[in-house]
């Protein structure tokens, strides 16, 4: 009787389990990735893997892998493309990998890594993947994997490996392992991270008053107006805001020098100023490479004006974006605005660098074509790709600060990459919305001309803030040669004619490899041709009043 009943049950549990749902996950075991551990090729190469020069198919004790070798002139990508279930909602790549003394090249991301992107099916990439990177070197073979939320859309992912300019070294790679996992646990860390991040940004956002010691707070500057053309602290005395843009934190999280460089331009070069260039994205914990969900970047940024802050120097936080406003930027002034509501020492420049656009939409908002204007002069200041999108207009970014309840003086760039203001005196000047007023940013660079009509005129009737110049001892690539000037000659007739007319101003760049350089290296050498000068300039230097351009 008792087997019997028993052999019930097994069939019973048989057929159970037979009839229950199987996860998607699990029909993935084996690597969604073709020949994941180079095993399988002919003689010369690896089946389903390209190995463009600099990679190598190699054996070790009957054991096969890839090894990619520095080239500081090359990067090397090594192509694979996975086709994405529908049902696919995370994915695990994992993998082995051994280091051997890779040096990072010039840039932060010239390393070894493995690029995954999602891809739509316009081919669109999609936010949600990872970039797993190597340098340095390994106790032998290490596995490493990371997990992915897979996006709403995504038809494919391609997996990348590379090697992006290292200056040194090599690394190998063997048992690259693609497989859909539960996407549960990845989804409550994300709800998880979120409802961290959100405590801790309502936290600070708390935070009304400047987040400095009492010995400091007394070193704190007056809180700035405006009054006419001119800035004038709370005892009612002109400030002439003189300093240095410092970037280097709208492309890394981190940062590159940052509170060093504070200190030294206080200490050393006498700027009363800090223009420090941010970005929205890293701000909120989405740019390359974040882990913390932008803790770290929104610490750092509050360092810096606490630093600043406590020596009575004025923080200018910069959206370093280009072309024109979009939604997403009146979100982030929002956050901002709310955290640094009325801190004396902090004022808000809007945006970068808008450019190609008309006067309306600049102030109103409005569809940005993915064309160039016609009638424009300006040169190409950069390699962005130009898109068409919809702009909320520089007036929704003054209304999303001042919809805080922050009065801070608000900053906001015109036209040509920044430098053109002319539309300010002909019926497009922004609506202050009772705040402590707004000054409007110019970029002063040797390539421009007509300067009394871009930017001088302006300045008779408003605040003016030239907050990048400097010139290049060699011609950069999107300078028409006939554009080209001197330096020794635009230098100082530029900084004579800002201190004839006490424009502010912040030089770019408070860095040896972001051009026009104010420094050569970070020991913080000036450069001869522009670093020198503005130093001495901001030392109390004055320069005879020089020819207009």
């Amino acid at each position: 009787m008792f087997p019997m009943m028993f052999s019930v049950l097994r069939l019973n549990v048989l057929l159970t389990l037979l009839w229950l749902p199987v996860p998607v996950f699990a029909e993935t075991a084996t690597s969604l990735l073709s020949n994941s551990n180079f095993e399988l090729g002919t003689a010369e190469k690896p089946q389903d893997w390209p190995t463009p020069d600099g990679v190598t198919w190699l054996e070790e004790d009957g054991n096969h892998f890839l090894r990619f070798s520095a080239s500081i002139d090359k990067m090397l990508t090594v192509y694979r493309e996975v086709r994405i279930n529908p049902e696919y909602e995370a994915l695990q790549l994992s993998f082995r990998v051994r280091v051997n003394s890779l040096q990072r090249g010039k840039a932060n991301w010239h390393d070894g890594r493995i690029i995954l992107d999602f891809k739509d099916a316009d081919g669109n990439k999609l936010k949600g993947a990872t970039h797993p990177s190597f340098s340095g070197t390994t106790d032998g073979w290490t596995r490493r994997s990371v997990e992915m939320l897979v996006p709403k859309g995504a038809v494919k992912l391609e997996v990348m490996p590379a090697m992006f300019q290292a200056k040194s070294g090599s690394y190998d790679l063997d048992d690259v392992k693609l497989s859909a996992i539960d996407s549960a646990p990845l989804i409550a860390k994300r709800e998880a991270d979120a409802i961290k991040e959100n405590a801790e940004i309502a936290r600070r956002a708390a935070l009304v008053q400047p987040s400095v010691s009492k010995a400091s707070a007394e070193q704190l500057p007056l809180r700035l107006h405006v009054q006419g053309n001119k800035i004038l602290d709370a005892k009612g005395s002109e400030v002439w805001l003189q300093g240095v843009s410092l970037p280097s934190m709208e492309w890394s999280a981190g940062g590159e020098n940052i509170l060093k460089s504070v200190h030294v331009a206080i200490e050393d070069w006498n700027a009363n100023s800090i223009r420090l260039c941010i970005r929205e994205n890293f701000w909120s914990g989405t740019g390359p490479y974040q882990r913390d969900g932008g803790a770290g970047y929104r610490q750092l940024v509050d360092d810096v004006v606490n630093l600043a802050g406590s020596h009575g120097v004025y923080v200018i936080l910069d959206l370093h974006r280009f072309r024109a406003p979009e939604p997403q930027h009146a979100v982030f002034w929002k956050e901002l605005a709310t955290l640094y509501k009325d801190h004396p020492a902090v004022l808000f420049e809007l945006f970068n660098e808008p450019h190609d656009l008309t006067w309306q939409v600049w102030r109103d908002g409005g569809f940005v074509s993915n064309e160039k204007k016609s009638d424009s002069t300006a040169v190409a200041e950069n390699k962005e790709e130009l898109k068409g999108f919809e702009s909320i207009g520089m007036q929704a970014l003054v209304d999303a600060v001042r919809k805080t309840g922050a009065k801070n003086i608000v900053i906001a760039g015109g036209l040509d990459w920044s430098y053109d203001l002319s539309g300010i005196l002909t019926g497009f000047a922004l609506n202050d919305r009772n705040g402590h007023g707004i000054v409007y940013s110019t970029h002063v660079y040797p390539w421009k001309s007509d300067w009394r009509d871009k930017f001088m005129d302006v300045a008779k009737r408003h605040p003016i803030f030239i907050g990048e110049c400097g010139a290049t001892q060699e011609r950069l690539d999107f300078i028409p040669p006939e554009q080209h000037e001197d330096p020794a000659t635009w230098v100082p007739d530029f900084i004579g004619v800002v201190q004839q007319h006490r424009y502010h101003w912040t030089a770019w760049s408070f860095h040896p490899k972001s051009s026009p350089c104010l420094l050569s290296d970070w020991d913080y050498t000036p450069t001869p041709y522009w670093g020198e000068p503005a130093k001495r300039a901001l030392l109390g230097e004055q320069f005879p009043v020089g020819e207009l351009r």
